[in-house]
């Protein structure tokens, strides 16, 4: 009901955290990018975070959103170990 009186292109609050979630994921993903040595690859990593982040910047599915922040968190994760490893 309060939704309905919202102004159009408002965010009600589930959007808005999940909002909140993926600005977060990205900030992470760039902050462990940045720590690699090779900027060649650091580059490619950062052009690929920013390609996978615009193309799915107008999704609206709350499901959909929830399944891409798991899928993120895990190549987050990925990333992580990568990183740990050729230290």
């Amino acid at each position: 009901m309060a939704a309905a009186r919202l102004p159009p292109g408002v965010l009600n609050l589930r959007q808005f955290v999940h909002r909140q979630k993926v600005l977060s994921l990205y900030r992470k993903i760039l902050k462990v990018i940045h720590q690699i040595p090779n900027e060649g690859d650091k580059q490619y990593l950062k052009n690929w975070a920013r390609h996978e982040f615009k193309q799915n910047k107008n999704a609206t599915d709350e499901d959909a959103v929830r399944m891409m922040l798991t899928h993120g968190n895990m190549q987050l994760k990925e990333l992580e170990k990568m990183l740990q490893l050729a230290k």
